[in-house]
């Protein structure tokens, strides 16, 4: 596993956003697509909230003892009950910069720990390497969605007019 490459994956992340989300006026944040899913708002703040809940968290009790068990999470809960998409997208925004540096320094003085330690999860047993690479694959994922969240409010401001000349998001994403 290349964790420099990760970590440094990682922090660059902490630049990509703000400036994706850069001048999202509130409305377009708020803005949920037809099919259910989040608004840019939302996934924001799901990302703040499981840089400090999830990953981190996760990650350094599976380093210290495998065994430990995980606090509990729910993010489609939290994003009803934390009422995700009323809040402000640039708190949300520096919020997770916030979080995310302070992961950095964590990981950047963690020293040589033991990728290999395996947590027993339902879904099956998660190593440290796994979780590391998750939380990076998950910005990702995240990112895509919110490009998704873009084009599709090119399709809503279109109007009578197509978008089709650009192509079409593929199916399934």
């Amino acid at each position: 596993m290349n964790v420099d490459s990760l970590v440094r994956r990682l922090d660059r992340f902490a630049e990509i956003l703000p400036a994706v989300a850069a001048g999202v006026p509130p409305a377009d944040a708020r803005w949920r697509p037809p099919d259910g899913g989040w608004s840019i708002l939302e996934i924001v703040t799901h990302l703040a909230d499981e840089e400090v809940e999830d990953f981190r968290c996760r990650l350094e009790l599976t380093l210290r003892d495998p065994g430990l068990a995980w606090p509990p999470i729910d993010p489609e809960a939290a994003a009803v009950e934390r009422r995700y998409n009323e809040g402000d997208l640039d708190e949300a925004v520096g919020r997770f910069v916030a979080a995310r540096r302070e992961s950095i320094r964590w990981l950047n003085g963690l020293g040589d720990p033991a990728w290999s330690g395996a947590h027993r999860h339902p879904s099956g047993e998660l190593r440290g390497g796994d979780l590391l690479a998750a939380w990076v694959a998950h910005d990702a994922m995240h990112l895509r969605q919110i490009s998704k969240r873009f084009f599709q409010l090119s399709v809503r401001d279109a109007g009578e007019y197509v978008t089709g000349y650009a192509g079409s998001w593929p199916r399934g994403e």
